[in-house]
């Protein structure tokens, strides 16, 4: 039961959502940003209408400053979907607003989109800006960010307009990070380096013991995937 309705009952469930649609739209009315955000989710993923959840998250980005509503809209506009452009210097200008407010998925998208855009012959961001984004990012416990800065570290980065020096105990400090924070592949990585003792001193047993924290992830990893699809076989 939720609210007096049976969403067990086709009928409830039906109304339910209906009403809770009209709530969000009220909220949305009154200026409270973080109901307009909901409305957009509302329009997404339960009336299928993007053209309009795509107004909602721009708008709430551009007027509210909603940083989540910006991650969405730059989202649309990386997939050229709702009526909006595809662009991913577009995206780039939301991710980049989302990332300032403090949104670090947004900081992530920022970062990867500017690392590879500034290898283009015509780029319209820079090598290091990415960096920052994803240095924002990983500062803020997003795990992929932590892992793309590892990578980057790994290989170093010299032109004419960036470098960023190779530098491998860095590399294993954002690997370390990743790997705490969930990131499968940085704990294979810090695995690796332990064995080979790149970035930080040999030590077989630290290499066994982040081989099997990323075999133990992989597992978890599995396991919620099929308990996510059993879900999904569940009568209502």
């Amino acid at each position: 039961m939720a609210y007096g309705y049976d969403l067990k009952s086709e009928e409830d469930v039906k109304e339910y959502l209906k009403n809770l649609g009209t709530e969000y739209r009220f909220g949305c009315f009154k200026e409270k940003p973080e109901v307009c955000h909901l409305l957009g989710d509302y329009l997404e993923a339960i009336s299928k209408d993007f053209h309009k959840a795509a107004k909602v998250y721009k708008s709430n980005c551009e007027d509210f400053n909603y940083s989540k509503s910006c991650y969405k809209i730059g989202n649309y506009h990386m997939a050229g979907k709702g009526g909006v452009v595809q662009s991913q210097e577009k995206s780039l200008e939301y991710y980049d607003k989302g990332c300032d407010l403090g949104d670090i998925d947004s900081c992530f998208r920022a970062g990867v989109i500017s690392v590879l855009n500034s290898k283009k012959t015509k780029p319209f961001s820079t090598f290091s800006h990415g960096v920052e984004r994803l240095r924002k990012g990983c500062d803020g416990k997003h795990g992929d960010a932590c892992h793309h800065l590892s990578a980057l570290f790994m290989d170093g980065n010299n032109t004419k307009t960036d470098h960023l020096p190779k530098d491998m105990k860095k590399a294993f400090e954002y690997a370390v990070k990743a790997c705490d924070l969930g990131n499968i592949h940085a704990c294979v990585n810090v695995s690796i380096m332990y064995m080979r003792g790149e970035g930080v001193e040999k030590d077989q047993g630290k290499s066994d013991k982040y081989k099997n924290i990323a075999l133990e992830k992989k597992k978890e990893a599995e396991q919620q995937k099929q308990l996510t699809f059993q879900e999904g076989l569940k009568a209502v």
